[in-house]
């Protein structure tokens, strides 16, 4: 089973991800629903919507 790469959307890093394909961060649904994944680095201490406005400026 081959794994895709995924991104983070703030600081552009690859995502690792653990023995069952699930990614080591979040993803953040926008108001649209456009899923945004995010890395534990950049997750770390910080609600969802400071994450939103992060991946928009």
């Amino acid at each position: 089973m081959a794994k895709s790469m995924v991104k983070c959307s703030i600081c552009k890093k690859k995502i690792e991800h653990t023995f069952l394909n699930k990614l080591l961060g979040t993803v953040v649904k926008d108001e649209r629903g456009k899923q945004h994944p995010v890395c534990q680095d950049c997750q770390r201490g910080k609600s969802k919507e400071e994450l939103l406005s992060a991946i928009k400026g």
